[in-house]
């Protein structure tokens, strides 16, 4: 039994029912909601204050599960996630079967392969990947700790995770990076 089972439980509910979630991440704290869901990705725009032209991260289990996602031909990305060691999203060309509103107006996907136990636990009892995106209102800082995360992020999700809150070390984003159309690694965020 994981110390945080509970969690899990309560998450999987609210994920369920198209709630929202407030949540440790392999980085910063996270709002949550199930990425397949339009109505449930809108709230989080909502709850942000966030243009919804503005694309948010989804997290998936490992990288086999980034192909039912995307279309591509690319697959030395697969050599690049295996090689790096700092959580890295990737942007993605083509998404499918992801909330309409989920992905970028050019038809992209900003994807993440999250390698912490509570949040695989997480993806695979769920069997969906979920929204991962900072827990603060647009434009406010990246809150690097639990404690840094406003009320009304906190009083605007349905289930806040109770694992790691009281833990204070700060934590980073992640790097974004994307290929570009000759195939050169393009470095977005470190």
């Amino acid at each position: 039994m994981f110390p945080y089972n509970d969690d899990i439980q309560s998450c999987l509910a609210t994920l369920e029912k198209g709630g929202l979630i407030l949540y440790p991440t392999d980085t910063v704290w996270g709002i949550g909601c199930d990425a397949t869901n339009e109505h449930a990705v809108k709230r989080v725009f909502e709850l942000k204050k966030r243009v919804d032209t503005k694309a948010m991260i989804v997290l998936v289990e490992s990288e086999s599960s980034i192909l039912e996602y995307v279309n591509m031909n690319e697959l030395q990305i697969f050599d690049y996630i295996k090689g790096i060691h700092k959580p890295t999203t990737v942007i993605y060309q083509n998404a499918k079967n992801l909330a309409n509103n989920l992905m970028a107006a050019d038809g992209s996907v900003a994807i993440r392969v999250c390698k912490n136990k509570f949040c695989q636990t997480l993806i695979h009892q769920f069997g969906k990947p979920i929204v991962s995106t900072s827990a603060n209102i647009s434009s406010y800082p990246t809150p690097l700790c639990y404690n840094d995360i406003s009320l009304d992020i906190i009083d605007g999700v349905d289930y806040v995770v109770k694992y790691r809150q009281e833990e204070t070390e700060l934590q980073q984003p992640s790097s974004i990076v994307k290929w570009d159309t000759d195939g050169k690694l393009v470095i977005i965020r470190h």
